[in-house]
This record gives C-alpha cells, structure tokens and sequence, in this order.
C-alpha cells in the first residue's frame, strides 16, 4: 500500500459533499478543516461556493493536485465519486459515507464495488462508515467530531466513530495528546495492520492505541504488530467477545480454543499489549509515552501514608512485577535520614509529617540503589507538604536517575498544578495507586517484549505427500471427521505412535497383534463413531488368543449401537503404559481470523473439566512451545515433581512444532486433538487422535 503521509499531512484537502445545511456532516467537516495549514477546497456541482470556499464540480476540475478526498456525498453515488477522484490523481480517501456492508446485502455488494475501485487505483482508502481522520502536526481534522485532538506522541485507531469524540474530549480534560487519529469504520481497504505498519515506521508516534472490535487478517496483523512493537509500544481495548467458541465443537481443542483465546494468544505473540478498559489503556499510554523503560521488575514504593503504601504493595503483587530488596548502603541512608518511626524497608514510609525535602531524599535514595529500576511516590495531603514542590523535586530526581517513576499524588483540586508539573515532564500521576502500578507494569511488559527475540520456526522432514494421500483416501470416502485411521497422519510428521495397524478382518488383527509384544489395545475405526469408549469400542490389555474374537465382538457393537455406521475396520494397537508417563494434550482449532491455534495441556479425560492449557497461533517456534510447557500448571509433573521421574519435555516441544507444521501444510485440517500425548522418561507418543476436514480445500 506503500506510505500512508498523504492520508494524514495532505498538502491539499478535497471534502467532497461539501455544504453548508447546518446539521450536515458535509458542513461539520468544512468546518474544522478551517485551522488545516495546507489548502481546503470543496466538491460540489450544485453550488458555486460553500463557507468562502469556492466550490468545483468534480475532483478533476479543481486543477490542482488534490492529496485526500474527504467523500460524504450519498451512498448510491459514493463508488462513482471515488473512481472520478481516483482518476484526476487522488491517492489517498476517506469515505465517511454510512450505508454499505453494515446496512445488508445491497451495501454489502456497494463496498464490495468501492474496494475494486480501490484495487484498481491502488488508493488508500479509509472506511466507509467512518468518523474520518485527525493529524496535530498540520492541524488537520477531516472528520465530523466536535473538537480536535491535543497534540502529543500517541497514535490511536478505532472502530468506533462515537468511541473516538469520547475519548478526545475525555482526553482533553487529562493532557492527552495525539498525532494521528483514524476512524477505521468497515475497513474496506486500510485496516488496523496498515496503521500499526505506518506508525510503528513513523519517528513521531511513540505509543500506539487501538479500540478494536475485530481483526481482518490476523496473521498478517501478528506480523506487523511483532515487527513494530520491537520498538513502539502497541496496546489495545478489544470488545466484541463471541461466543463461537462456545458452540458445540468434535474436539476437545475446539471445544476450549474459541474465539476470544485466539485473541489472547494472537496479540501476546505479536507484543500488543492488552487492556481490560479504557481507564488501563490510556493510563499505560501515559507512561509508555514519557518514560523510558525499566531495566528489570523490581518496584520501589514511597509513601508517607501506609495505607495507600499497602494498597500499592497489594498492586505489586498482583501484576509482574516484585518489590524491590533494597541494598545496605540504602538501608543505612534511611537510617540516617528517616525518623525512628518510619520503615525503612520497601514499601518505605516517611510518615505523614514528612516535609518535601524528606520525601524527596527517600526517592533518591531508593532510585540510586541498584537493585530498583522504578518507583511509585504515593503521597497523601498533609499541612506540611506542598504538592507544587513535592512535583518539581520528583521530577529533578527522575531526570537525575534516568528510571521510571510514577506518581499517585492523592487528592482533588489541590493536585493541579502538581499534576501538570508532573505532566510536561513525561511522568504520568494517578489518584488510585493500584493505577499507578499498572502503568508501572506496563512498561515492564513493554521491556520483555523489546528483549524477545524473534524464532523463525523450524521446518522438519517429513512425508507430506504420504499425509495428503491418508487425507485424499477420506476425501474419497467422503469422511470429513477422523480417528485412528488417521495416525499414520502423525507417522508421517515424525510424531511417534504406537506400533499397530487398522485391518478389516479378524484375522488379519491375529497377525498384527502376533507382532507385537504382550496384550494389545483394540478400537472400533469409525468416522460416525467418535466416542467409543461410551459404547464400549474399546478393549483393553487384550491377550493374543482373545484378538480374533474382540474384534468381532467390537463390530457387533458399533452396529448394534448405530446400524448405519460406516465401520472401516479396528485398529490394533501396542499398549502403552500410561502409568510410566505424563498424559498430555496437543490440539489445533483453526479460527477464522487467526488461522490454526496449537494447544497444548495436561490430557487425558481431564482435559475439558481443568482446562489446565495454553495456545499459539501457529507456525510455533521451538521458544514459543517450550514457553507453552511453562506456562501449564501441569509442567512440574513434566519436570519431575515429588519425585517423578522427569519426562521427555525435549520431545514434547518438538511434538508441538511438528503438529503445528502439519496444519500450516494442510490449511483442510480445521480440527485436530492427539490425546493423550503420553510424555515419558523415553520419550513422547501420540495414543489417539482426531480430526475435522474440510474435504473441499484438498
């Protein structure tokens, strides 16, 4: 789509639509392009001037290079104008215009003409439906809203128009500042991956917002999101929860990985920072936007009120980070400088009488000790401290240091002028210090993501021609849901199974259990049979002797049980000693925005009732799967708690970037569980399996 700078600093502004009937959201847009440092001019062939603007038929008659059209003519004549736009040069529009794919069939089929157009001139196109857009450098407010943003270093996108004018007039009030601001409306074109492209390119943007209610593509917005938050932060507000994981699913993974994990799991991977409201949003932009970084977790706390102290400590504990054990040197200076009375030990209260000069004295000393890499001052009013000063000193301490620190200067009115002191210089105050330490956290999560260092998965031989045929031979078939007739699916990836076979005939199961040694597992191979275990389609521990007649007796059950059933044969299976090993669960559900989520989890019957799992949106990296191991509550049974011996966790993450690489092959396979994975101290191995196909993608 190349660079989006003609969308946000045009040189030249069309508003096409323009008029001056008041209520009009023609007029509200003309209007507030009045302070844009570049030129304005209005479209419309009905009128010869509109607010002093002279006014041009069409784009093309303008005779000037037009940077942005701004399109709120009618929808039944929106696609038209912007070809006509396209073809006198125009690069760059945004269609405010209601009335396309949110309105039914008729505007679904309309955007779907504007987006040919687009792909036809290659233009970059906001919208429809959209408030429109905002850029603070060249005063710029293409949109409808009632005021224009503060200038600063955040750039904010959102699917919600009536979002946006709430949040800039909340903003307002704050000291919030933006530079750019997008109303992304139906994304017919330009969506949340492009912006979080152009911003994390842009040297002005330190912080990147985002209302979001959907993603367009989420692999390809997980491949912009990882690249820009390496160095700009990027945090999110995503709504719109489904309940599509909800709905009844054939596995186990499908039935756990619904949608909203797949967001979860997408946006960790990517580096996008989540927030659970707005409030946490902009309270983390305030400090990703002026402080620098923390090098480590651990928080200093100062305060001379120990209630608020306790909550903030109370804060520490619930987020990532730890509070901070502070060094002799720091300890004897407390001691020295701090009454008998005050605790020397994090949290460091300097009680309540304490004048600006020993509050002050407390921050540098706990910000000079190395073992500190931020600090939240919390402070409550008192007769003898002075905000306004209390403000100023914090931020000559804060410069000195170079190491974030946050403020929870708790009061009313008596706080401004603190507040904005604080504010010009970076350093962000909140009246709930659980807030405080929030931002502080932020930041701190914001440091992890800058230091991982990006995998490419690994690409493994395999067979995938011997998997596309097990594949082929359902489609053939007609099944679209598998089971142990599919391990030589496993086979074929490398992921180790049990020795055996599906037969068709009692004999030749006599002759395949003759090969293995000791008794032997049996179940009934059916696609319309998925829990065989309820009508007793499998035996277990079943001695060579006993094979021809288990077999026959497990076929008289699954057609007793469902005479139309297509009964593909048994499979005969070595046991496997699930006492000598960890049963785990490895699975993949393929989400639409996301594509195939890995799974992986304690196992067995379990699985649905703990729902002790993690996912990844695959391809997933060697790092990737073995942070899923340590994510689990499960991983000291894999590790050797209580004396177990340890199991083949070695042979774990590589099973998880096997199965992961299997389903990126085979885009066909929607569903996919291996349960139980049996981890061993001798390695790993796939008992079962089950999948979903869609036979039309093969």
């Amino acid at each position: 789509m190349g660079t989006l700078s003609g969308l946000f600093a045009p040189e030249r502004v069309a508003v096409v639509g323009a008029t001056d009937r008041e209520g009009s959201v023609g007029r509200a847009i003309l209007e507030n392009l009045g302070a844009f440092d570049g030129d304005v001019v209005a479209v419309n062939p009905n009128r010869e001037d509109v607010l002093g603007y002279r006014c041009y038929a069409d784009v093309a008659s303008v005779g000037e290079p037009v940077d942005l059209a701004v399109v709120v003519v009618p929808p039944s004549i929106a696609v038209p104008v912007v070809r006509e736009a396209a073809e006198a040069g125009v690069e760059n529009v945004v269609v405010v215009t209601a009335g396309f794919s949110e309105t039914g069939a008729d505007g679904a089929s309309r955007e779907g003409e504007l987006k040919a157009v687009a792909a036809e001139y290659d233009l970059n196109l906001v919208g429809p439906n959209c408030l429109g857009v905002m850029n603070t450098t060249v005063d710029m407010n293409a949109t409808f809203g009632p005021e224009m943003a503060l200038p600063g270093s955040v750039s904010f996108m959102s699917q919600s128009g009536a979002f946006i004018t709430a949040v800039l007039d909340w903003a307002a009030d704050q000291g919030i500042g933006f530079k750019d601001v997008v109303s992304l409306g139906n994304k017919a074109v330009l969506d949340e991956t492009d912006f979080v492209r152009e911003w994390g390119d842009d040297p002005d943007t330190d912080v990147v917002l985002g209302y979001l209610e959907s993603v367009q593509d989420g692999q390809e917005f997980l491949e912009a999101a990882r690249e820009t938050t390496r160095e700009t932060p990027v945090a999110v507000v995503k709504s719109g929860r489904t309940d599509a994981g909800a709905k009844a699913a054939s596995s186990h993974t499908g039935a756990i990985a619904g949608s909203e994990a797949a967001y979860e799991a997408g946006l960790e991977q990517a580096g996008v920072l989540r927030a659970d409201s707005v409030q946490e949003l902009f309270d983390s932009a305030r400090a990703l936007s002026g402080l620098p970084l923390p090098d480590s977790d651990d928080v200093a706390v100062v305060t001379n009120a120990g209630g608020p102290g306790v909550m903030a400590t109370d804060a520490i504990g619930d987020s990532t980070l730890s509070l901070a054990s502070f060094g002799d040197d720091t300890l004897d200076t407390f001691r020295e400088v701090l009454p008998e009375e005050a605790n020397i030990y994090n949290p460091v209260d300097v009680i309540g009488d304490a004048s600006v000069e020993r509050f002050t004295t407390a921050v540098d000393a706990a910000l000079s000790d190395p073992n500190v890499s931020s600090a939240v001052v919390v402070s409550a009013p008192t007769a003898v401290l002075d905000f306004e000063e209390l403000a100023e000193a914090l931020v000559d301490v804060q410069a000195e240091h170079g190491k974030p620190v946050v403020a929870s200067l708790m009061g009313g009115s008596r706080t401004e002028p603190a507040v904005e002191k604080l504010r010009t210089a970076g350093i962000p105050n909140y009246f709930d210090p659980a807030r405080a330490v929030d931002s502080l956290d932020a930041l701190a999560r914001q440091r992890r993501i800058t230091e991982r260092e990006y995998v490419e998965p690994t690409t493994f031989d395999v067979d995938r021609e011997a998997a596309r045929d097990i594949l082929m031979d359902a489609k053939e078939r007609d099944d679209n849901r598998l089971g142990v007739e599919a391990m030589g699916l496993l086979d074929a990836y490398g992921i180790e199974t049990p020795a055996g076979e599906v037969v068709d005939e009692p004999a030749d199961a006599v002759t395949v259990a003759e090969n293995i040694d000791g008794p032997v597992v049996m179940k009934i191979v059916s696609p319309d049979i998925l829990h065989k275990s309820d009508i007793g389609g499998v035996k277990v521990g079943v001695a060579n002797e006993n094979v021809y007649d288990a077999y026959e007796d497990l076929v008289a059950r699954a057609t007793n049980y469902q005479p139309d059933a297509t009964i593909l044969g048994v499979q005969v299976q070595e046991m496997v000693d699930l006492d000598d090993g960890t049963e785990t669960i490895v699975g993949v559900n393929r989400d639409p925005q996301f594509g195939p989520l890995v799974l992986f989890g304690l196992g067995g019957i379990f699985v649905e009732v703990l729902e002790d799992t993690t996912l990844r949106v695959a391809p997933v990296s060697e790092p990737e799967a073995r942070e899923m191991i340590d994510e689990v509550k499960a991983a000291p049974l894999l590790r050797g708690a209580r004396g177990r011996t340890p199991a083949d966790v070695e042979g774990v993450i590589e099973t998880i970037q096997r199965l992961s690489q299997l389903v990126t092959d085979f885009p066909a396979i929607l569903e996919l569980d291996i349960n139980p994975l049996v981890a061993g101290p001798d390695g790993v191995r796939a008992v079962d399996v089950r999948l979903t196909v869609d036979t039309d993608q093969l």
